[in-house]
């Protein structure tokens, strides 16, 4: 009935009518839907478009329901009106394109009679389109400010965000500000660039400049590059041109570089125009800020970095490693410049990495540890599998090549993820797994001889962990937060700083406090933030660090002294939600005792969390028993 009313004209106003007395009636008992605090936002307009008209009629009413809460017309016991008006907002942001008329054929077929754009329009009618473009803004700033190396979905938000900026009334005020910023970096930054004239008529324009007006747009591609780390294709395409120039240096105000990447520059001007060449175009623009960033931590200074990019740029793919890139970004672009350019992306950006939607956190942890600890091994690993389609590593002094190995966690290669992932993971992913299985019968976590031989030299050699292996129980938890303490907290081991990253484990909670699985980290370092807070500041794959893991714990990915790409905790909490760390055993004795306040008070953060069930004092069910020596 619900389905048949919604496709009529009036329907919608008869559904958001009649939508509290629905629900308190049962019509969401024993569904998903009988939670509405538990509902993902992301997931609404799926539903909607669902082959399955039920499901597309539960959801209609559930979006009605909201909208009541929303606007003081129902009523919800687990939810208010604040919370519900927040969650449709971010509804309405992930289905901009639906109530903008962007909708695809395919969309039109799936929903003939268009209930998706009539309901969104329905809902941002009651609620302002106001809320949710600063909610959609404000979301696009904070992934920005982890700069993250994979920007698409982010660039397909700022698109939405200019088609509907220019079909709706939008008043001005600090939402407007802030998404007119985010679009003009990307599509029109500068004087020339201004009214997006394409980059033919912009190439014409530029070409009528002169020095004073050249310097212009420069400093003003370069600005919006680094203000939001989003590169226009307009910055590609004008890098390109004035990187021709002999009589003019734009080159580092182009780049917005400093004293470092200005000697990098100077000291390496040939290599960086071959790369320029290479690498940059309107359809890789990122790969400038890459090069910008590259130059900025002197990477190049490195005797085997120069000549090891200098092979890349000479070398042609294996046909399997081309294919797999063109199944991810399509063939607009020839697969070396896809590599070379996202090449140059996690060697500037090493902190940008993701995952994906992918179980392969330790491949990409080893990438961006690679890439900001040991740069000329990342190329090194790159080569061989351009060149082989496969990876060889040792465990132990015995050789594993990833070409005799089955698939590991990643069935397949990765298609939402970086192009260097892409081409690495698969291997990575399978000779990670080989290493665990040479472990199996070894007492203890497996970690402990794998991290070592996988990231790297530099990997601490002891592995502390939280939990006992085979029964998932915590095990001497009160040592293994002092000894944390000891080996990273500033006041308790000497003053001692992070030197390398350190391979680390959590176990992820969601904002409820529950177990959710294991996951790999790295420890970057622990100072103390403005307030005089010690912090531990990590590096998490996960594509997006800010996260609410329950009970107040919510990392924080700026606002406390973090890095572009960083993630953070307050000390005690960070530690309430480790599990696996490696420390040095072979290092003087410079340790502090721990107080025991400060141990119990961690303790109680756990087991009000992932740990319940884990005490072997608690009586019941331990809960969440899978194996901490595999982690997602």
């Amino acid at each position: 009935m619900i389905g048949r009313l919604i496709a009529q004209p009036d329907g919608l106003h008869y559904l958001f009518d009649a939508a509290n007395r629905l629900d308190k009636a049962g019509l969401f008992a024993g569904s998903d839907w009988d939670m509405p605090e538990a509902l993902l936002p992301q997931l609404a307009g799926q539903t909607l478009g669902s082959e399955d008209r039920t499901l597309v009629a539960l959801e209609a009413a559930s979006l009605m329901r909201l909208l009541a809460v929303a606007t003081g017309q129902g009523t919800h016991r687990n939810l208010h009106a604040d919370a519900a008006r927040h969650f449709l907002t971010q509804v309405l942001a992930h289905n901009l394109r639906f109530f903008f008329a962007t909708v695809s054929e395919a969309d039109r077929q799936k929903d003939p009679t268009d209930l998706r754009p009539r309901l969104f329009r329905f809902i941002v009618e009651r609620i302002g389109f106001g809320d949710v473009l600063g909610t959609l803004v404000e979301e696009i700033w904070r992934i920005l400010e982890q700069r993250p190396v994979q920007v698409g979905p982010v660039k397909e938000m700022i698109m939405q965000i200019s088609l509907a900026m220019s079909g709706a009334e939008i008043e001005a005020g600090q939402e407007r500000i802030g998404a007119d910023r985010l679009v003009s970096a990307l599509f029109g930054p500068t004087t020339a660039s201004m009214d997006d004239p394409g980059i033919d008529v912009f190439l014409e324009r530029i070409s009528h400049l002169d020095d004073t007006g050249l310097q212009r747009e420069a400093l003003g591609f370069s600005r919006a590059m680094h203000d939001t780390g989003l590169v226009s294709a307009y910055h590609a395409e004008f890098l390109r041109w004035i990187a021709q120039k002999v009589d003019a240096d734009f080159l580092p105000d182009t780049l917005g570089l400093g004293p470092t990447g200005v000697d990098s520059l100077r000291r390496w001007r040939g290599l960086v125009a071959d790369l320029i060449e290479n690498a940059v175009s309107a359809h890789t623009p990122q790969a400038v800020y890459g090069l910008a960033l590259l130059l900025e931590r002197g990477v190049l200074h490195a005797p085997p970095i120069a000549p090891a990019l200098q092979r890349q740029m000479r070398s042609t793919l294996t046909p399997p490693v081309a294919e797999r890139l063109q199944l991810a970004f399509g063939g607009a672009v020839e697969p070396e410049r896809l590599l070379l350019a996202g090449t140059l992306n996690i060697l500037g950006q090493p902190l940008g990495l993701g995952q994906g939607a992918n179980p392969t956190c330790q491949s990409a942890r080893a990438i961006s540890m690679w890439s900001f600890n040991d740069p000329d091994y990342v190329l090194h690993v790159i080569r061989q599998v351009s060149e082989t389609d496969s990876i060889l590593m040792h465990f132990e002094g015995h050789p594993i090549n990833s070409k005799d190995l089955p698939a590991g966690l990643a069935l397949g290669a990765p298609i939402d993820a970086d192009p260097v992932s892409v081409v690495l993971v698969p291997h990575l992913d399978k000779i990670y797994a080989e290493m665990g299985r040479r472990c199996v019968g070894r007492e203890g976590d497996p970690h402990r001889w794998v991290n070592p031989e996988f990231h790297g030299w530099w990997v601490a050699r002891e592995c502390l962990v939280a939990v006992d292996v085979a029964t998932g129980m915590l095990n001497e938890y009160d040592a293994f937060v002092s000894r944390f303490h000891q080996s990273y907290h500033p006041r308790y081991n000497g003053g001692r700083p992070v030197i390398h990253p350190q391979p680390a484990g959590i176990a992820v909670t969601d904002s409820s406090a529950r177990f959710v699985g294991w996951h790999a980290i790295a420890i970057l370092r622990v100072d103390e933030d403005q307030h005089g807070t010690f912090r531990v500041y990590f590096f998490n794959p996960n594509n997006d660090s800010g996260q609410d893991w329950g009970g107040d714990v919510i990392v924080s990915t700026s606002g406390h002294g973090e890095r572009h790409g960083e993630g953070s905790l307050p000390f005690d909490q960070f530690v309430s939600r480790l599990y696996l760390f490696h420390d040095d055993p072979n290092t003087a004795d410079h340790q502090a005792e721990l107080p025991p306040e400060i141990i119990e008070g961690i303790e109680a953060l756990a087991l009000a969390s992932w740990a319940v069930g884990r005490n072997a004092q608690e009586a019941g069910q331990m809960v969440g028993a899978s194996d901490p020596s595999t982690l997602s």
